[in-house]
């Protein structure tokens, strides 16, 4: 027997795949023949998936307006990326493979397998509810995931993104037809095609049967199939906007970041500023006094030579008369002990003054040294902030003329040959750290 596949895009009903309520194209005796695979809270997916990259992006923002609180409700209430996405599947319809005959039940089989299978070969679209349906006309399988990737450089390391997803799965965007979802969904439909074959279906692809349809059927299923194709070049363009949306993002953020660092720097400059006036009044300050007592210590080494010996020493021997002891003795040499006291106490003084001069003038001298590398990084930013605002204004001048599509598509070959000269390079070092053992 020959059968269709139906591959289609869901609405993601999870309350409708769970018959928490029924439609009227249902048949609540025949709910309990349906089949729940999975059932899972999507913002605890969310919480699985997303939330060490969430600490991680968070980590690194210097701006609390930069910080996501909520990685869900933001998606949610974006325009670049749906929080999910659902594709429901059939074989045939109800025609020939109705739920209630042996062919249906035949489907039913066939489908079981090619979900047992579907989250193994799909790893980066994380199923939370999946669900065969035997309680309508024609058995179909409701699959909803959320399409994830790694290692990406521009906000969340691990975020949401469809076409990365199916990237990461080896399916590589050519034209406008021919795109990640495009590709993905027909080799999807390939696997559930060598499934069926092993139950005895052969696929009738859409398209060799057209001759039959009357000519608004066939006009009908040529429409649809220009909607699915506007559907899947919207999806690739608002992936598209999202990268840039991104590239413009990790931009301003460089520009903030420059910003924070140049204010940064300023205050430091002026810190610095103040500390060296501070610190040159106290010079000032010293070297008046230090100038005020140059008169009076000019020749303090010399005297304080002179007059340090003992007093011995220093007063002539005594006359022969007697007064003359007397007088060296009572009146002489205790004034000389007094003078050299206060010739010492200055000469002590002035040192002390010398010194804390020469700290003061060191101190001055690292704080003006300090100023001048502060002044000369600013002016370092300053340049680099100019030359980030000219990249970002040049970005935005090629997207503008060339188109979002062009662009990225020289963003990835870059990438590409970036990652291509990494591996050579590491392949080099192994080769020769090989050899020179």
């Amino acid at each position: 027997m020959k059968r269709t596949i139906s591959f289609m895009t869901g609405k993601g009903s999870v309350n409708h795949n769970s018959r928490k309520f029924h439609a009227k194209n249902t048949d609540p005796e025949r709910s309990c023949l349906n089949v729940e695979y999975c059932n899972e809270n999507i913002k605890d997916i969310y919480h699985e998936l997303f939330d060490e990259a969430l600490a991680r992006y968070n980590e690194r923002q210097t701006r609390s307006d930069r910080r996501i609180d909520d990685y869900y409700g933001k998606i949610c209430s974006g325009k670049q990326e749906k929080p999910f996405h659902e594709i429901i599947l059939q074989i045939g319809d109800k025609d020939n493979m109705g739920a209630k005959t042996e062919n249906g039940q035949l489907a039913v089989k066939v489908l079981d397998k090619y979900m047992q299978d579907f989250q193994q070969r799909n790893p980066t679209l994380r199923v939370f509810s999946a669900y065969l349906h035997m309680d309508e006309a024609t058995p179909h399988l409701h699959i909803d995931f959320v399409p994830y990737t790694t290692g990406s450089k521009r906000g969340l390391d691990t975020r949401v993104s469809l076409k990365q997803a199916l990237s990461a799965l080896g399916f590589k965007g050519g034209t406008r037809r021919d795109t990640e979802r495009n590709q993905w969904v027909a080799y999807e439909k390939e696997q559930l095609a060598v499934i069926m074959r092993e139950h005895g279906i052969e696929w009738e692809k859409k398209g060799t049967h057209e001759k039959h349809l009357s000519v608004l059927d066939f006009e009908k299923k040529e429409r649809a199939k220009e909607v699915a194709e506007l559907e899947a070049k919207k999806a690739e363009l608002q992936e598209e906007n999202a990268t840039f949306q991104e590239i413009n993002e990790d931009l301003h953020e460089q520009l903030l970041q420059v910003d924070d660092e140049i204010r940064s720097l300023q205050e430091d400059l002026q810190e610095s500023r103040q500390e060296a006036e501070k610190a040159q009044k106290q010079v000032d300050k010293y070297q008046k006094r230090m100038n005020e007592l140059a008169p009076m210590v000019k020749n303090m080494e010399k005297l304080a030579a002179d007059f340090s010996a003992d007093p011995e020493q220093t007063l002539p021997e005594a006359a022969v008369m007697e007064s003359a002891k007397s007088y060296r003795e009572k009146k002489a040499k205790p004034l000389v002990k007094k003078i050299v006291q206060v010739m010492r106490s200055v000469y002590s003084a002035y040192l002390d003054i010398s010194n804390k001069f020469t700290k003061l003038q060191a101190a001055y001298n690292r704080e003006r040294s300090g100023n001048e590398r502060l002044t000369n990084r600013l002016e370092e930013v300053l340049e680099e902030n100019r030359e980030l605002r000219i990249v970002a204004a040049d970005f935005g001048r090629i997207k503008a003329v060339v188109g979002s599509e062009q662009v990225n598509a020289v963003i990835d070959r870059a990438k590409q040959q970036e990652q291509i000269e990494a591996e050579r390079k590491r392949a080099a070092r192994r080769k020769h750290n090989r050899e020179a053992r």
